[in-house]
């Protein structure tokens, strides 16, 4: 019931309901510019979002797409700015359950990027589907490709900001911890998200084909 509402509730352009998302996001973004305690750092963890969001808007206009593809970016941009906010190693979610269950480090940063590629796949499934006219097998397969693509492309980001330009922001930009596979386990982490997300969608396709099939 709840994956059948969401997985097939698609939104007309323009709705209220966008709206309503993008100034609730609105107003989380400068909540967390007004409170943060190093804004260098909300400004380079930030780059990003101010670029590719009004792109990210543009081109969903044009197409008509789920209604959960809006929650899933916004849960995502939600959970990045927490992690502007505070910088990732350091955000009070984090401490908690690393005091709460004894782990080595803050795991926030390991949760967001898990999140990235499990909330940011069906996004681009329905771009992939209704953009490019992505079928068969492969529209399952690119969005992780594609998440596993990105993951890379970010820790090299890191690397070039953390390493080569800004060596000063290491510890809060880039945020390893002390752990030397700290890129690798965060591009793992992403994969294992958008492989997740893919499979729900495949087993849900394939349930609801099968249904049709019976109601002929």
């Amino acid at each position: 019931m709840f994956s059948s509402l969401f997985l097939s509730t698609r939104v007309r352009q323009p709705n209220a309901f966008i709206y309503r998302l993008v100034i609730a996001f609105s107003l989380l973004w400068l909540l967390s510019f007004a409170f943060t305690h190093d804004r260098t750092n909300w400004i380079i963890e930030n780059l990003l979002v101010i670029l590719l969001t009004p792109v990210i808007l543009i081109n969903l206009a044009s197409l008509r797409v789920r209604r959960i593809t809006y929650y899933c970016l916004f849960t995502f941009g939600a959970l990045h700015i927490l992690g502007s906010q505070f910088a990732y190693s350091s955000v009070p979610l984090g401490d908690w359950l690393q005091a709460a269950y004894s782990l080595h480090r803050n795991p926030y940063d390991r949760i967001v990027h898990f999140s990235f590629g499990f909330l940011i796949a069906f996004p681009l499934l329905e771009v992939l589907v209704q953009k490019w006219m992505v079928t068969s097998w492969r529209k399952y397969i690119m969005p992780i490709e594609i998440i596993l693509s990105l993951s890379a492309f970010f820790e090299l980001i890191e690397w070039c900001i953390g390493g080569v330009l800004m060596p000063s922001s290491v510890k809060t930009y880039v945020g390893t911890q002390g752990d030397v596979w700290d890129a690798q386990k965060d591009m793992a982490l992403a994969l294992l998200g958008a492989a997740l997300t893919m499979l729900f969608v495949f087993f849900y396709d394939q349930r609801k084909a099968k249904a049709n099939r019976k109601s002929r």
